[in-house]
């Protein structure tokens, strides 16, 4: 299958996923939100796969998502694009967390917005100290998507979770590992090495074992996600429509701060 944005290999019992648009800091548009999600569900349907991990080209993981196009879409009215976007990051983080092989992020350098949100869905983040996690919403007038809240608040706590949505500020790689959403911290030449060591310590369990633990921890602590996604899709659909998120995305654009004014 021909995938846009991505690349995708699988060796030895290993899916791989390289979020490939290092042009536009990996930043998701629908096309490449439609190659993950084939991807996820093709990983799903293999039997052979012990665990998929995913990382990025360039030096970036990714803004989360893909701010030309929503410049674009603000300027041609289009808004609908967007719209679609968040619902297909929730898919992709749902998929992430229903997924029943352990999944690795592996991530060096900046992780913002949906990206940020996909590192909770994994199992496992292992980051360089270059790394920092931002939850960029804020700033364009948008709210938390890719189930970012339902994880966030269960990752990390309700009053931190606010915090930093509603700050925007941004979470360095060893607060991240302090705070548990972080597995390990590593320089950016040993991300390989470390990520290499975890996978060989998986591959000593059994897949019957970590498929059961996925289940138990989905029932325990995510079975009410189809319900949070309706309303975070719902109030992703109002914000999109506000003059504040036009005024945001223009902002970022121009490089300046924006002026909300709550319309």
């Amino acid at each position: 299958m021909t995938y846009y944005g991505i690349l995708m290999e699988k060796t030895d019992g290993l899916a791989k996923l390289t979020l490939n648009r290092p042009e536009v800091a990996n930043g998701f548009n629908v096309p490449m939100c439609d190659s993950i999600l084939a991807a996820l569900a093709d990983v799903a349907q293999d039997q052979s796969l012990k665990a998929l991990v995913i990382e990025a080209v360039g030096k970036v993981f990714s803004v989360g998502g893909d701010l030309v196009q929503m410049k674009e879409a603000v300027d041609n009215e289009n808004i609908e694009s967007l719209v679609r976007i968040a619902e297909q990051v929730n898919e992709i983080s749902l998929a992430l967390k229903a997924l029943g092989i352990p999944v690795i992020m592996v991530v060096d350098g900046p992780v913002a917005g949906a990206a940020f949100n996909l590192v909770l869905a994994s199992d496992f983040c292992i980051a360089s100290e270059k790394s920092k996690f931002i939850q960029a919403f804020v700033g364009v007038g948008l709210a938390p998507d890719a189930g970012g809240m339902f994880l966030l608040t269960r990752s990390i706590g309700v009053n931190r979770a606010t915090q930093i949505t509603m700050t925007g500020e941004a979470v360095s790689a060893a607060k991240a590992l302090d705070w548990g959403f972080v597995y390990k911290v590593c320089e950016s030449d040993q991300l390989a090495k470390t990520r290499d060591q975890l996978l060989k310590k998986l591959d000593r369990g059994s897949k019957n074992t970590y498929r059961a633990i996925k289940q138990m921890v989905w029932e325990s602590e995510f079975a009410a996600w189809h319900k949070y996604a309706q309303l975070e899709l719902s109030l992703q659909k109002e914000l999109a429509f506000t003059e504040d998120f036009k005024e945001g995305v223009r902002a970022h654009a121009e490089r300046r701060r924006p002026k909300f004014l709550g319309k």
